[in-house]
């Protein structure tokens, strides 16, 4: 133990508990984001089952639902970066497809139908604020993450160097 404290290595920042409660919370904020969007959009598929190409609206809805809930799992029990990151991907790309749906009339897309909706509704603005949730923990977790390893691996290197 040295007894001059400047010496003394710095703490570990993932062995502070308060780190570790921050991390919990954000995933749950994550899979709580995820499962209000699986379930919107669950209950609004049958609604939309009308409007249909090649795929009906209805059918890309249950999809996103399916999709919404597998990353909300997999933020909750596989804590890893990709899990991270495969939960902002699904609510970055469900936040964007609503906004250029809501804003554009895209038309349709090969077998995707048009799915331009000019109007806001309750669900669509639970849907966006989930989305958003998820989004803001998804990117914190993976930069508190990223920011853990960078730290330890130059602690690593600078005890092989002494």
């Amino acid at each position: 133990m040295p007894s001059d404290p400047s010496l003394a290595e710095p703490p570990d920042p993932t062995a502070r508990p308060g780190r570790r409660y921050l991390r919990v919370l954000l995933r749950v904020l994550a899979a709580a984001g995820l499962a209000v969007d699986a379930y919107v959009h669950a209950h609004l598929a049958d609604r939309y089952d009308p409007i249909s190409a090649s795929i009906s609206q209805g059918t890309l809805f249950r999809i996103e639902a399916g999709v919404a809930a597998l990353a909300a799992l997999l933020v909750l029990v596989w804590r890893r970066a990709v899990s991270d990151a495969f939960a902002w991907l699904v609510a970055a790309g469900g936040l964007a497809l609503l906004l250029v749906y809501r804003y554009v009339n895209v038309g349709k897309l090969g077998p995707v139908p048009n799915m331009y909706e000019p109007v806001w509704f309750g669900d669509k603005w639970l849907t966006v604020i989930a989305q958003a949730v998820t989004i803001a923990a998804a990117t914190l977790l993976l930069l508190t993450g990223a920011y853990r390893k960078r730290f330890t691996a130059r602690r690593r290197s600078r005890r092989r160097v002494e």
